[in-house]
C-alpha cells in the first residue's frame, strides 16, 4: 500500500511536535500489540441493562463497606 508524501511528512511533522514521554507512549502504542488493539478496538455500544446498572449499585455498595480486596492480596 502506498501512502502519499504528504501524508507522511504530516506524521514526521506531528511526530516532532511530541515531547519525549508522548512520543514514548506512540511508541509503546505502535510497537505493542496488545495496546495497540485496545487503541483501535471498537467502542462498546451495548445498551446499559437495569441489571448492569443493578450489579454495578450492588459492588459500589460492597465497596462502600470495605468489602474488597487489595490489588497486592489477589491471587491467581
Amino acid at each position: 500500500m502506498a501512502v502519499s508524501t504528504t501524508v507522511k511528512s504530516d506524521l514526521h511533522r506531528l511526530i516532532d511536535e511530541l515531547d519525549e514521554e508522548q512520543a514514548s507512549r506512540l511508541l509503546q502504542l505502535v510497537a505493542d500489540p496488545l495496546e495497540r488493539s485496545l487503541v483501535i478496538a471498537p467502542i462498546d455500544d451495548e445498551p446499559v441493562t437495569e441489571a448492569d446498572l443493578a450489579a454495578v449499585r450492588e459492588g459500589e455498595a460492597a465497596y462502600q463497606r470495605g468489602e474488597w480486596v487489595a490489588d497486592d492480596d489477589l491471587t491467581l
